[in-house]
């Protein structure tokens, strides 16, 4: 739901932070979530000259949010649960988290959310949705191996898993 943009946009921007070029991050150079390669694309579609994300201006930011991430799903889920996905999206990107959200719903993992997520989304107990998305968030988390970044990520499934069930209960 649009009405949940605002707190959510807020949410993972505190998580994601400044600016990182982390060696061992495939994201490579990133500033407050975003990489530099999808600033460059993003810059391109919108027909203005490369720069460097670290110098992107918070419009910027919050526009590639919106419009990349929020935008094509989230409107559509359920309170807490738009949070949850949205987070992933940014964090692990739209096809995992569209593969993690099919998963908790027990559908084909296609990676496209089509009539049958879309029903199984109506069916299904938002609180009990929430919960599977932190528990298959976290097994993803784990599978990659990468125990650097392994602690701090089931920390952010921890948190958003808690926060989403706060926006579902109107809190």
């Amino acid at each position: 739901m649009r009405s949940n943009w605002p707190r959510s946009y807020a949410a993972v921007r505190k998580d994601e932070g400044g600016n990182d070029d982390d060696p061992a991050d495939h994201g490579g150079r990133t500033s407050r979530g975003i990489t530099q390669r999808e600033y460059t694309a993003w810059l391109a579609e919108n027909k203005r000259p490369d720069a460097d994300v670290w110098s992107a201006p918070e419009a910027d930011i919050e526009s590639i949010y919106l419009n990349e991430y929020w935008i094509p799903e989230c409107d559509t889920l359920p309170v807490g649960v738009d949070f949850q996905f949205y987070s992933m999206k940014v964090n692990a990107g739209p096809h995992r988290a569209i593969m993690i959200l099919q998963a908790s719903l027990g559908v084909t993992t296609d990676g496209r959310i089509g009539p049958d997520t879309r029903s199984a989304i109506a069916a299904e107990d938002h609180h009990r949705l929430i919960d599977l998305f932190y528990e298959y968030s976290v097994a993803f988390y784990q599978s990659l191996h990468q125990l650097k970044f392994l602690k701090g990520w089931i920390n952010r499934a921890a948190a958003d898993h808690a926060l989403a069930l706060l926006m579902l209960e109107g809190k």
